[in-house]
């Protein structure tokens, strides 16, 4: 690409990885394109849909997520590197709407290597007989998402309070406070719609 093709291009993903950071994953283009200092059509030629340029600004953050998970596999206690990775993600969506809105509607996406990473680390804690046998990788899709909703509804007056809804999540998944659960899990296909309804 040429300098300012180059430089366009960089210009809107700052802006992007701000106003998205800010205001969540539904900002208008047309103001990420405003605020970045280039045209609409700059905009569309270097990201021709809204997905490809929320590809584009969480890449990192998805590289992040696969480090965390290949932390928690490493870590000695499955218990440790189970809890220890979901606290990590929730870390990283409250610290930026936009990542929050992402996780959410990336979650339980089965086929990506964070699924497969997520997989081995439920698989593991409950091997060791750490978390309940009966929760599935759908489960914690919703574990996740409603940390997100957390975050979201409580970032303004109580950026903290998503911690304590993870503990508590945390505390009914561990396998000695298992009780018999209403109804199966939903199926991965039943969660991807209800996902992309939010």
């Amino acid at each position: 690409m040429r300098k300012d093709a180059v430089q366009n291009r960089e210009r809107l993903l700052r802006a992007a990885r701000q106003l998205f950071a800010d205001q969540g994953l539904d900002v208008p283009l047309e103001e990420i394109a405003r605020t970045a200092g280039v045209s609409i059509g700059t905009l569309y030629n270097r990201f021709p849909t809204r997905d490809s340029l929320v590809a584009e600004v969480f890449a990192d953050r998805v590289a992040t997520v696969a480090a965390l998970a290949e932390q928690a596999l490493a870590m000695a206690d499955p218990w440790d590197g189970f809890a220890g990775f979901l606290t990590g993600v929730c870390e990283l969506q409250a610290g930026d709407l936009g990542y929050n809105d992402f996780a959410v509607r990336g979650a339980a996406l089965e086929g990506d290597r964070g699924y497969g990473l997520m997989r081995q680390i439920l698989e593991r804690a409950q091997g060791s007989g750490d978390v309940r046998g009966d929760v599935t990788l759908t489960d914690m899709a919703f574990v996740v998402w409603g940390v997100a909703a957390t975050v979201r509804a409580t970032y303004k007056v109580a950026p903290g309070a998503w911690r304590r809804h993870l503990a508590l999540a945390l505390d009914g998944l561990r396998a000695g406070a298992a009780r018999t659960l209403p109804g199966p899990p939903m199926s991965v296909a039943q969660t991807r719609a209800a996902m992309r309804e939010c």
